[in-house]
């Protein structure tokens, strides 16, 4: 073994190591990322917005193959209430979802419930509009349960599997304990835990902040 292959070794070793150690003292450290309302869409969706055979196109890089686009679209609750500049993020998924806070639901005059991402079934109803036309979505506007991304090798350290539920403080001047929080592995994943803006200012979080899981 050469010893740049010792020395890779090594350091993912000693990293394990450390997570664990700071597991054990009471905490695995998890980095946030605050996340604002978005939607993601069907390509049949994207071409009823922006036009027959539009792509979406990519603005920033995320976890999971995913991107935020360039593209933006303008969501209308039942009263007629709108918010403008919603991002979209890419690739493109086999059922349309729109995620928001709970103010922005207020704001909105619509009832959408606490749901895991893709779980839609029976939500809120809300229409999307595009700089080409409007889609109304009968169920599909959710709030995002709250959730830490982990990769094997994390989750392992953490002393956690895919599906858990855990505990989360923030040792901050606020002092919050969110609890109610999923754990999500996949190969894919960079450790991260996602609450939504309404969570974040609660709580004085901002991205980039780190939290505890707690024991």
């Amino acid at each position: 073994m050469d010893n740049n292959n010792v020395a890779l070794i090594t350091k993912l070793v000693l990293e394990a190591v450390e997570k664990q150690k700071t597991a054990d003292e009471g905490g695995f450290l998890v980095p946030i990322g605050v996340s604002a309302r978005h939607i993601h869409l069907t390509q049949e969706h994207v071409e009823a917005l922006f036009g027959k055979g539009y792509q979406l196109t990519k603005k920033k890089e995320l976890m999971g193959g995913q991107f935020a686009s360039n593209e933006t679209v303008t969501i209308v609750g039942l009263k007629l209430r709108a918010i403008e500049n919603v991002r979209i993020l890419g690739p493109v998924r086999k059922r349309s979802q729109v995620e928001i806070s709970a103010t922005d639901a207020i704001r909105l005059g619509v009832k959408a419930p606490i749901r895991e991402s893709g779980n839609v079934a029976g939500s809120a109803a809300i229409a999307v509009v595009g700089p080409k036309g409007a889609i109304y979505l009968n169920e599909g506007c959710i709030i995002a349960k709250r959730h830490i991304h982990m990769s094997p090798k994390d989750a392992m350290a953490a002393g956690v599997h895919d599906g858990d539920i855990v505990s989360v403080k923030a040792d901050n001047e606020r002092g919050t304990v969110f609890n109610h929080v999923q754990i999500r592995v996949d190969d894919s994943f960079t450790l991260e835990m996602h609450i939504d803006t309404d969570e974040a200012n609660a709580a004085k979080i901002a991205t980039g902040d780190t939290v505890k899981i707690m024991k």
